[in-house]
């Protein structure tokens, strides 16, 4: 699903130029967006099952600027989010599908990643408490059973979220949210930005996104095709 999701096509920028059908008000706007863009902190979902969750915390990472998503598919519940739920979030983000979290820790753990957790249990870090300044995954588990015995053999650390009431437990889509809301604003007030882009990753995902933002971008390139 990277790259746009899989209901999006991909244009090659020698078919269409999309800047041109963009007003720019628009263009400021994704220019901002990409400037926050994080893809050192990143969110892992250990198999999902209900597509209402699947889809509310993709749409928490777009809206916090974390460009990638990384989700170990559950066998029985495919990887389908919810598309009233998602509003479109989806084609914004990198979402990277794995059979199991073996695949999904080795690829982070390649790229230098520190992958913690999140789960209820003795030893386990405050949410408060973590540090965001490092490459940095949040893995979070299945509804009814959270993360797997595979996950908390894997893990680097885990954490869990402070609560003050008689609830002591979250939804998976409010603890993603919880905790992801706590990550960036942790590296905005700590780093002075969450956005951590290099240059050329910035401009790729900028030429990606102005793409994606021409509404019209189909029919535009079948014209050109004529």
């Amino acid at each position: 699903m990277a790259g746009g999701g899989p209901r999006y096509e991909k244009f090659e920028r020698d078919v269409v130029e999309p800047e041109q059908f963009l007003l720019d008000v628009r263009k400021e706007k994704i220019d901002r967006v990409v400037s926050q863009r994080t893809r050192n902190f990143v969110v892992v979902l250990d198999r999902l099952e209900d597509n209402f969750n699947m889809a509310a915390v993709l749409r928490t990472c777009e809206s916090m600027g974390v460009q990638e998503v990384h989700v170990v598919v559950n066998p029985e519940a495919p990887f389908i989010p919810n598309l009233r739920v998602a509003q479109g979030c989806d084609k914004w983000l990198d979402v990277h599908l794995y059979k199991t979290f073996a695949e999904c820790r080795e690829h982070l753990k390649g790229r230098g990643f520190s992958l913690y957790a999140s789960a209820l249990r003795e030893g386990a870090t405050n949410l408060y408490s973590l540090r965001f300044d490092t490459k940095f995954a949040m893995v979070f588990g299945n509804e009814r059973y959270g993360v797997s015995d595979d996950v908390l053999n894997g893990v680097d650390g885990t954490f869990w979220v402070p609560m003050k009431g008689f609830s002591q437990s979250l939804n998976i889509s409010a603890a993603a949210s919880a905790s992801i809301t706590r990550a960036i604003a942790w590296r905005d007030e700590h780093l002075g930005s969450s956005g951590d882009l290099s240059p050329e990753e910035a401009q790729e995902l900028r030429e990606r996104f102005y793409l994606l933002g021409v509404k019209q971008r189909k029919r535009l390139v079948k014209a050109t095709q004529r």
